[in-house]
């Protein structure tokens, strides 16, 4: 029999305490980033179901037991979640962000712990549960921003993929070098990066950070499809360092939008919907990063071309 095991994250929030908690309570507003049906009897003991393709584990109101243990306003919520035939508890505690002694009464740090009476039986448990909260706590952040950027995935499909788009107002070709010049793409997302821009070619981001006790190196590691001003397709390593899991696919894809290039980023390959993660708003940030570096006139060369 596992033994008891727990996972525990924390982040930063837009918005107050109390405006956090009514995100986390209020049915409507779970519609709109968490789940496809909401059901909730706000106090300890009280039902707190959430279900539909949406939600892990629970595609119907049949598989959703879900109830509330811990409801303190605007501080906690806490609530039973069997996952994946596992009893589970998850606590959610709430408190003004604190910086330099200082409190922040318009930021919430937000302290999560999920405690199992088992590990789940399921292949890469921990990544699991830590890319499901990484995901749903990003939805969160998105929906306390506005709603724009919400991802919220299909986890009855087994071909899920992260597909998002921008504009940039620049021509193909100088949006394209700044996926392949190694100056350049050290300004919006390398930090030494490597090019031999061909299929099969060497790309990398030179990605060096620390992860669980050891020095990971993530991203990229070369090109499977080249095709000068209109797409550019690499592999990506599993960013926590294991080789024992495939790595997964990103596709730039450029076409002409007006006298400007719209970009689109599919990233795909996952093993499972869950292993999305925060991906989606990674990659939102970066394209956004683009953007800034290409339109920028004097920080991409005009006049070189891709080999």
């Amino acid at each position: 029999m596992s033994e008891p095991w727990t996972h525990t994250f924390t982040c930063t929030l837009t918005g107050s305490t109390d405006r956090v908690f009514s995100a986390l309570t209020d049915p409507n507003q779970l519609r709109r980033w968490f789940a496809e049906h909401v059901e909730i009897d706000p106090r300890p003991g009280g039902a707190f179901r959430f279900w539909g393709r949406h939600t892990y584990g629970s595609p119907n109101r049949k598989g959703a037991g879900q109830r509330i243990t811990r409801l303190e306003p605007d501080r906690a919520l806490a609530f039973a979640w069997p996952v994946d035939n596992v009893d589970s508890e998850v606590t959610l505690e709430l408190a003004p962000y604190v910086k330099d002694d200082l409190k922040d009464a318009g930021r919430t740090r937000l302290a999560l712990r999920h405690a199992f009476t088992a590990r789940p039986a399921v292949p890469y448990s921990a990544e699991l549960v830590d890319d499901l909260w990484r995901l749903t706590l990003g939805n969160l952040e998105a929906h306390l921003r506005g709603g724009d950027g919400i991802v919220l995935p299909d986890f009855g499909d087994p071909t899920q993929e992260i597909r998002l788009s921008i504009v940039i107002d620049a021509p193909r070709p100088r949006v394209f070098r700044a996926l392949v010049e190694p100056e350049a793409l050290n300004r919006w997302i390398a930090s030494a990066a490597e090019v031999d821009p061909r299929a099969g070619g060497r790309y990398t981001y030179a990605w060096k950070y620390p992860h669980g006790g050891r020095q990971v190196e993530g991203g990229p590691t070369k090109i499977l499809d080249f095709v000068a001003n209109e797409r550019l397709v690499t592999d990506w390593t599993d960013w926590r360092g294991d080789a024992t899991r495939p790595p997964t696919r990103v596709a730039w894809l450029l076409e002409d939008a007006g006298t400007g290039t719209k970009v689109t980023l599919i990233h795909g390959g996952f093993s499972r919907a869950a292993d999305q993660g925060d991906y989606p708003f990674g990659w939102r940030d970066f394209l956004d990063s683009l953007k800034s570096v290409v339109e920028q006139v004097d920080t991409i060369s005009a006049d070189t071309h891709p080999r």
